[in-house]
């Protein structure tokens, strides 16, 4: 189980392949790749798009894992808390934890797919997870993260100063990727938000 302050910054991406030379270049490794299908969830009595929240059972090369996002921290570079666990080997294939959601009143809002290559990059005393996407009918994108592990002793005053250093940090690192065109939407909202909908 994870319990973390997840921060990240999305961007749009022209060429892949150019993404990947200069993180190979600055010493990331690559991770096994991922098929992603995400399928994300509204609550009975508020609504996610207004609270800023996200719940969704994800397929992760086709293991389950249930992932909650907490609302959006203030500040240009996106900041939450996330959870985030497996669900086999209890519930193999995610379905009883769709039918309990279900039997709850969340409804199913859309499911979203995507190919992922991940690379992990140390820099800066600092262990970025940055992404190439290739997002099912949106296109190519790639996210720039660093976890901060959240502890419930943990001052406010730290944990907002680890969180403006993330922050920081990903927007060094962006223009040396060669990332400039940001984008604050999720892929849910991109894709909700295509003319194909």
């Amino acid at each position: 189980m994870n319990n973390a302050i997840e921060v990240e910054q999305k961007y749009h991406v022209d060429e892949a392949d150019v993404l990947q030379h200069r993180l190979v270049a600055l010493g990331a490794t690559e991770q096994p790749f991922q098929e992603h299908a995400d399928t994300y969830f509204n609550h009975p009595c508020r609504d996610f798009a207004q609270t800023h929240e996200a719940l969704r059972i994800r397929y992760s090369n086709g293991m389950p894992l249930i992932t909650y996002k907490g609302t959006k921290l203030p500040g240009a570079v996106k900041a939450r808390r996330e959870l985030e666990w497996r669900l086999d080997p209890g519930d193999v294939d995610g379905s009883q934890m769709q039918t309990l959601l279900d039997l709850l009143g969340f409804r199913r809002v859309a499911t979203v797919k995507k190919d992922r290559r991940s690379f992990l990059l140390a820099k800066n005393d600092h262990e970025f997870t940055v992404t190439i996407d290739h997002v099912h009918a949106l296109g190519w994108f790639s996210e720039i993260e660093l976890v901060i592990e959240s502890h419930n002793d943990q001052q406010v005053s730290q944990q907002e100063t680890r969180i403006a250093d993330a922050r920081a940090r990903i927007l060094e690192l962006a223009p040396e990727l060669g990332l400039h065109r940001d984008e604050p939407r999720s892929y849910l909202r991109m894709l909700l938000e295509s003319p194909s909908n």
